[in-house]
């Protein structure tokens, strides 16, 4: 019990909603440059669709600025180029007809600022939502391998993060979880915070223990580090199933039923074994 409560202390010290808050919420300024009213409007319209609601448009659009403005600001966070006109570097063009790729090219290069486009922006919330709850699965995937690592070979590596706190990787996993469910929840326009998200922390650390547990035995009984691929999908594809269900449940406002989650885990267990031989043979 001392054990547990000490990693529950370790885990609630490492999250910061307040951060996350912050990220989503620091208005954006978004500059464009073109060369007629059309080509605005269509920057503008992919920027602030107008099905969004009035109020929230009309904020969106005070942080949209026209290059031909009588004054516009003396600098803006990104600059959207019309199709056509020669862009400068540090600045994106606008494809037209394909959202998405525009969508990329800004979020390779301004991943500090993904958070707060996603929130303010809708075009960016599917790409950066998917993104998120990728590298975090990602992340716990690689923690449930490498931590396996001693068991596997002893002595082989000693790794900073399994002693002290975080003796435990059920914590690490859990707290990555819960920072990626605020971060999912700032992405959405939800209010953020373990407060206001109570439910869903609850939800995660309720389902700690069930797959994990099960994760961590696959390594005993596998020789030869056979087992690092199945506790390490399982990792994925136990926190991919949990950043899909909470984006299904802020975009929709509801949650999969038996049939998706099944589906779901099924595909995603399946892209963590390819991820997990894939850091495997590195």
């Amino acid at each position: 019990m001392l054990k547990l409560l000490k990693d529950a202390k370790a885990a609630l010290a490492m999250l910061n909603p307040e951060q996350v808050r912050r990220r989503a919420e620091t208005p954006l300024q978004i500059g464009l440059v073109a060369d007629s009213s059309g080509a605005y409007s269509e920057m503008e319209e992919f920027l602030a669709p107008p099905e969004m609601p009035h109020e929230e448009r009309m904020e969106r659009m005070a942080q949209i600025h026209r290059a031909s403005d009588p004054e516009p600001p003396s600098s803006v966070d990104v600059v959207i180029y019309e199709p056509g006109l020669a862009c400068p570097q540090g600045s994106y063009s606008f494809f037209r007809g394909r959202a998405e790729d525009t969508v990329a090219e800004i979020l390779r290069e301004k991943d500090d600022l993904a958070l707060g486009l996603a929130r303010q922006f809708p075009a960016f919330r599917g790409a950066v939502l998917e993104r998120l709850v990728h590298e975090v699965s990602r992340e716990n995937a690689l923690f449930a391998v490498t931590t396996a690592l001693p068991n596997v070979v002893p002595n082989l590596i000693e790794l900073p993060w399994a002693f002290g706190e975080f003796a435990s990787d059920t914590t690490f996993l859990t707290v990555n979880q819960m920072r990626m469910a605020f971060e999912i929840a700032g992405a959405c326009g939800k209010p953020v915070g373990l407060v206001q998200q109570k439910f869903e922390m609850l939800g995660i650390a309720g389902g700690a223990l069930g797959w994990r547990a099960l994760a961590r035995e696959l390594v005993g009984h596998i020789p030869l580090g056979g087992g690092l691929i199945p506790k390490g999908a399982v990792a994925y594809a136990g926190t991919y199933l949990t950043g899909k269900g909470l984006e299904r449940l802020h975009v929709l406002g509801e949650r999969f039923n038996r049939d998706e989650r099944k589906a779901l885990y099924e595909r995603a267990l399946e892209r963590g074994r390819h991820l997990v031989r894939e850091l495997r043979a590195s």
